[in-house]
Order: structure tokens, then C-alpha cells, then sequence
């Protein structure tokens, strides 16, 4: 049995947050979905695409995905079987908010122990002075 999820919201001024961030909140969840977001893809594809994640782990979040309605999962009837997956209309307008994380991480990922590496000058973020 998985986790208990979407147990409640109280609407407290956090609460939308806290449903958000409920439905991307597995490790591979928003990387898998980035990976969508350039279009539909084969189970392989993704695990391709994500080397570090377990088949066992895919699948439990692809499933997870699927449950909420950010991901469509379309199973087409042949041998061998072919099953492709897809962003939901849902998860589509989940594309911003994985943009800006991303953005985010490319703007301070040497904050965390990792080299950044500029892909483009044009773009490049300004990054606040470090916290002492």
C-alpha cells in the first residue's frame, strides 16, 4: 500500500502550496514530467533519460502520476505490448512551474557542491551574493 496523499487541506495561506508541491512530491515525479514535457515517450525512453531511477521506482511514480492526472498512460493492443505516456492537460500547465525550477537550479546549482555549467550568456540569471 503507498502513502496516504491529499489527506487534507485546511486552507490555511499555505494550504494551495502544500497541495501543489503534494502532487510532484516523489523524487523522479518532476523530472519524469520535464522529460514529457517535450512530448510523449515510451517506459524505456524515460528510464533512458532518467539513468539514476530504479524500474521499480518508475513505475511507482509513472503510476502515481497517472492517478493524480498529470500523466496519461495509453496501452496499445499488441505483441509485444506498447505503452506511451504523455502529459495530462493538467500536467501541461504544471510546464511554468517546472521551467522556473529548473531556471532556479541552473541559476545556483554550484550553491549545492556542483560545477554550473553557462549554456548561454543571453539568458544567464543574476545570482545574489552568498548568505553568511
Amino acid at each position: 500500500m503507498g502513502k496516504v496523499r491529499h489527506s487534507r487541506f485546511d486552507c490555511t495561506p499555505g494550504c494551495s502550496v502544500e497541495a501543489a508541491i503534494a502532487l510532484i512530491d516523489g523524487k523522479w515525479k518532476s523530472v519524469v514530467m520535464f522529460h514529457l514535457m517535450d512530448g510523449t515517450l515510451r517506459f524505456n525512453e524515460i528510464r533512458r533519460k532518467i539513468p539514476g531511477v530504479t524500474q521499480r521506482m518508475l513505475t511507482n511514480q509513472l503510476r502515481e502520476l497517472e492517478e493524480d492526472g498529470l500523466v496519461v498512460r495509453k496501452v496499445y493492443a499488441q505483441v509485444p505490448p506498447k505503452v506511451e505516456y504523455s502529459l495530462s492537460a493538467l500536467g501541461v500547465s504544471m510546464g511554468p512551474v517546472l521551467l522556473a525550477l529548473r531556471n532556479w537550479g541552473d541559476a545556483n546549482i554550484g550553491r549545492f557542491g556542483k560545477p554550473h555549467v553557462a549554456t548561454s550568456t543571453a539568458d544567464e540569471v543574476e545570482t545574489p551574493p552568498e548568505v553568511a
